[in-house]
């Protein structure tokens, strides 16, 4: 009897401590998966994901965990929504980077509770009940940036003025590959007004390429300075996602690290 006793109990002793070591360990889990910074890439118009190979290759060796959004360019809630999904599937805190027309998408996508700041790489930055098109007024028109509009309303950028536009520091094969590989994206989605503009509430961070052709000049420093943006110059073409992957992913990691301190202060001052 005392033996059977004495069984249970030291029986009792171990799933008490399986179940205290499981409970700490779902705890430490969970602080682990709060303490997780993961990037999201937004690709812009005329191209898809997988321009940032060279980002996604530095931001991976460096530990963080990043994942790339295949936006269908059919329209700004669409493209928006295929963001959301995306930061869904994050564990912790979400750096959202945008390119080019990626930066509308994160501006609307950046209102989610994930999103603790923003990255804009040449990109466009609407204000709330802004649309993109609004952006372009009172800059000069790029001459090179010509786009070919299709009758269904989707457009391509000129493949005799793609290079000049997009890709003018890359080399000529992959200039052409760009061009060929074109993702067209729905005129009437430059049309559609931001509803809430996340720079205004969360901190955004500005890489801009000192050649891009894609805008008329200071349009991209107007916008970056209007989101009291840090702003990065960089040489480079429309094209820097690529050309300029070190410099992009070195922006990205000061972004990652500045919002994680400031969460870290504001949870040590109890807010």
């Amino acid at each position: 009897m005392t033996r059977t006793i004495r069984n249970v109990a030291l029986g009792a002793a171990a799933a008490i401590a399986i179940t205290g070591t499981a409970t700490a360990q779902t705890v430490q889990t969970a602080e682990a998966r709060e303490a997780t910074t993961s990037v999201v890439l937004v690709h812009g118009a005329f191209a898809d994901g997988s321009g940032w190979r060279g980002v996604y290759d530095r931001l991976t060796a460096k530990g963080y965990r990043v994942a790339i959004v295949q936006n269908p360019l059919t329209s700004l809630k669409d493209d928006v929504d295929a963001t959301k999904r995306v930061i869904e599937r994050q564990p912790g805190r979400v750096i959202l980077v945008g390119h080019s027309w990626g930066g509308t998408v994160i501006t609307e996508a950046g209102n989610h509770p994930k999103v603790a700041g923003l990255v804009y790489v040449s990109a466009l930055a609407p204000d709330s009940g802004e649309t993109t098109a609004k952006q372009y007024e009172g800059f000069p028109t790029a001459p090179d940036f010509v786009l070919d509009t299709r009758s269904d309303g989707f457009g391509f950028i000129s493949d005799a003025k793609f290079k000049a536009a997009f890709a003018a520091d890359t080399s000529d094969r992959d200039a052409a590959f760009m061009r060929d590989s074109q993702v067209p994206i729905s005129m009437a989605a430059f049309s559609t007004p931001v509803s809430m503009a996340a720079w205004r509430s969360k901190p955004s961070w500005a890489v801009i390429a000192r050649e891009d052709r894609a805008f008329g000049d200071g349009m991209l420093l107007h916008m970056a300075r209007r989101m009291k943006a840090d702003i990065t110059q960089v040489p480079g073409s429309h094209a820097l996602f690529v050309t300029q992957a070190q410099a992009v992913s070195d922006v990205i990691v000061r972004a990652a690290q500045a919002t994680r301190q400031g969460g870290e202060q504001a949870k040590a001052s109890g807010n």
